[in-house]
């Protein structure tokens, strides 16, 4: 085979990759059916404002791109979809909390080129049962990936971040109980 051919055939494997990379993998409102097995409750609003604003900016690095987050409750878990930026492109995904650890992480919709390997059970596996530590930090250490550093990254502050929003509306949710 001719050395052109070999290059050609090569590029054309990896372009391939790139293409698969970005993507829907599950709408959200599927992500939300399937874990409320088809009974999704009515959305709730949590509002970033005050001390919870500035919680929220020191758990990303940054301001929330909106002040206030929509998340869905049942008895004992809440779902929660959020977005945050892995390189340059917004990562969006779905966050299952289940009595204050996390049950579930899947990444619905990536957009980056690069990263896309979190997106795979091996890597969200990692976040089953965590919950937040006394510093709000997750409470156990999350294997990076090789090639996918700021995707993990923004993964690993979603899952804090939905944490840390579930204690706050569980919170709420006692204090304004009858």
């Amino acid at each position: 085979m001719k050395t052109t051919n070999i290059f050609l055939i090569l590029a054309l494997s990896l372009a391939g990759g790139v293409a698969h990379a970005r993507g829907v993998y599950q709408q959200p409102e599927a992500f939300l059916e399937e874990t409320f097995s088809g009974q999704t409750p009515e959305p709730q609003l949590v509002w970033l404002t005050g001390a919870r604003k500035s919680v929220v900016k020191d758990l990303l690095g940054h301001d929330y791109s909106s002040l206030r987050v929509r998340y869905w409750r049942d008895p004992q878990r809440t779902a929660w979809i959020l977005e945050e930026i892995g390189k340059e492109q917004p990562i969006t995904v779905g966050l299952v909390v289940n009595e204050g650890r996390l049950e579930q992480v899947k990444v619905l919709v990536f957009r980056e080129s690069r990263g896309w390997e979190v997106r795979h059970a091996f890597f969200t596996d990692q976040f089953k049962d965590a919950s937040l530590d006394s510093t709000r930090a997750l409470d156990r250490h999350i294997d990076g990936i090789s090639g996918a550093t700021l995707s993990v990254r923004a993964l690993k502050k979603l899952a804090a971040m939905a944490l840390y929003l579930d204690a706050e509306t569980r919170a709420e949710n006692v204090t304004s109980s009858p």
